[in-house]
């Protein structure tokens, strides 16, 4: 039998995650267990881990055996040693919940928004590293700002290894006003808000909560005094959703570590990523045919608030000679043109009359842009309600715009509709999604937000979506500007110690089905070597990131209390990675 002897300062335990099988630890906890343990420890939670395990030990008499062994500071086998890993992450769940709460709370209320100036001039950004810096120093945990481009926590481990956890600070943009919940309760999206069990705010899942969370993990490792052989690297990266130079500029002053955990995207383990593109067709403003008589004006058009997410809303406003006789006819069309498109997802269609003309709103619901199933876009529905109604159009480039989304995109989110949607047998679809609209440089901007699984090439496909947009505008006579930027796709090797240590992590805590997934998202762990995403999404469940209402429920806060506290104790000990 295989051990590793080790000395605990601070408690009398010991723990090693290498070695063999051993008939004194009762079979590791899962889900049902550990629900009860939770539900027999609130409100008598032991500050201390030490206590903790001691109270646990007299309340389970099977896990007797192993206090016993930790507080004779004999050596444990992995077995043993998993199971007090696990115990420790269940006691930072129940004894640091309403910190991390907090955290993320304080977190939410700074908002790292890309703006005008660089983000590592950004106050907010600043702020955010002073934030992390002093939570870092509270902790006990070493802290370096990286030119307030990364901003690193460390946990020093007794070994020359060391393993990194990756996670952001910068957020998407809101339309504060599509922060409205079903009964009308308007929410400050940089508040972090607690309705039941959910918490509302922009980052509180992507990625705020995980940073919160993570810290109170390095913290509970930190205090139990349990060995760590690996240091664990924890990097905040702030360009995450706009670009990823922040983490280049990492990469050209720091060595990174060899193996990286991805707190970005969803459990139980992602080993592949589509890549992230964005078309963008452009239409000259100005009107450049004669209206015809009685033609309404689109004057401004508005879809998501990033392109990286499926619009909640979108707006049109519009001017006519007759302002009544517009609003009129576009209201009895809305009501057939609803019906007619109901059973493809629920939205609806406000008609606001004008003094000088008809502002017109589609709600639909919001979603991450890699996710549109998961969403009903507006944004498409606008447009192919304009074109339909019934309305002559001033041949502006907000109409050529509302064209180009109707006639290439429509209702589909496939490719279909320019013939380019293909497939991947694990990774998934193709899909292209209009999200943005906005007026630059005298042209009208669409940007459609595209993901790539394996199958295509980035080249290959940025070519053929600008074929087909530049053969639509020759066919009907509109001058259209097109470039389409595309990443590539990710597939990692799903093999390894460590994955199957996460894997085993995730199914044991939540019961549900362990194996390795892709995403339709695209992360930095694509910047990152040997990188897995672990969370925080929960299969089965929607997604809120880049979403009005972002939210995380509190339910897998504590989930995620637990496995990350685990992962690092397991990871940071494994004997060898793969």
């Amino acid at each position: 039998m295989s051990t590793i002897s080790f000395r605990l300062a601070g408690i009398a335990a010991a723990l090693a995650l290498a070695g063999c099988a051993t008939t004194s630890v009762q079979a590791p906890l899962k889900k049902p267990e550990l629900d009860q343990i939770a539900a027999q420890q609130q409100g008598r939670v032991p500050a201390t881990f030490a206590a903790f395990l001691a109270q646990v030990a007299q309340d389970r008499p099977a896990l007797r055996p192993l206090a016993e062994r930790i507080q004779r500071r004999e050596a444990l086998t992995d077995d043993e040693a998993r199971q007090a890993a696990r115990l420790l992450g269940l006691h930072n769940r129940l004894l640091n919940q309403a910190g991390v709460i907090d955290a993320t709370a304080r977190m939410v209320a700074l908002p790292t928004v890309r703006g005008s100036v660089p983000p590592h001039e950004d106050p907010q950004i600043i702020a955010f590293g002073q934030l992390v810096g002093r939570m870092a120093a509270d902790f006990g945990l070493q802290y370096r700002n990286v030119d307030n481009r990364v901003f690193e926590v460390r946990l020093p481990g007794s070994g020359g290894e060391e393993f990194g956890i990756l996670t952001h600070a910068d957020v998407v943009p809101v339309l504060a006003s599509e922060w409205v919940l079903e009964d009308g309760t308007r929410l400050d999206p940089f508040k972090l808000t607690r309705v039941g069990g959910l918490l509302y705010g922009r980052g509180s899942i992507d990625d705020k909560g995980s940073i919160a969370t993570v810290l109170y993990a390095m913290k509970a490792v930190k205090d139990s005094g349990l060995p760590l052989a690996r240091t664990i690297r924890l990097m905040i990266d702030t360009t995450e959703e706009t670009g990823g130079d922040a983490i280049r500029y990492y990469q050209q002053h720091t060595q990174l570590p060899q193996y990286n955990i991805v707190l970005d995207s969803r459990y139980p383990a992602v080993v592949a990523e589509k890549g992230t593109g964005a078309l963008r067709a452009g239409f000259a403003v100005a009107p450049v045919r004669p209206a015809a008589p009685g033609a309404a004006t689109i004057t401004a058009l508005a879809g998501a608030a990033s392109a990286n997410a499926i619009p909640q809303t979108a707006t049109a406003r519009l001017q006519a000679a007759d302002p009544a006789a517009l609003a009129a006819r576009l209201q009895a069309a809305a009501t057939a043109f609803v019906a007619a498109n109901l059973a493809q997802g629920k939205f609806a269609i406000e008609v606001a009359p004008r003094a000088d003309g008809v502002d017109l709103k589609v709600t639909g619901t919001s979603a991450h842009g890699s996710r549109p199933e998961e969403g009903v876009n507006p944004l498409p529905r606008l447009a192919l309600f304009l074109q339909g109604a019934g309305v002559p159009l001033v041949d502006n480039g907000y109409a050529q715009a509302t064209r180009y989304i109707a006639d290439l995109f429509g209702l589909d989110y496939l490719g279909n509709r320019m013939g380019l949607a293909y497939a991947d047998s694990f990774m998934g679809p193709l899909t292209a999604s209009p999200t943005l609209v906005r007026e630059n440089a005298g042209k009208v901007e669409v940007t459609a937000n595209v993901r790539m699984p394996r199958g295509n090439t980035p080249e290959a496909l940025s070519a053929a979506t600008q074929a087909k947009v530049r053969e639509w505008g020759a066919a009907n006579g509109i001058a259209v500007e097109v470039a389409h930027t595309q990443g590539n796709w990710m597939a990692r090797d799903p093999k390894g110690a460590w994955l199957a240590t996460l894997l085993n992590i995730f199914g044991d805590t939540t019961g549900l089905p362990a194996a390795p997934v892709s995403t339709a998202g695209s992360t930095t762990a694509k910047q990152m070597p040997n990188a897995i995403n672990f969370g925080p999404a929960m299969p089965g469940k929607k997604y809120t990131a880049h979403n009005a209402n972002e939210f995380k429920e509190v339910a897998d806060l504590d989930a995620d209390m637990q496995m990350f506290t685990e992962m690092l104790l397991r990871i940071g000990n494994l004997a060898q990675m793969q």
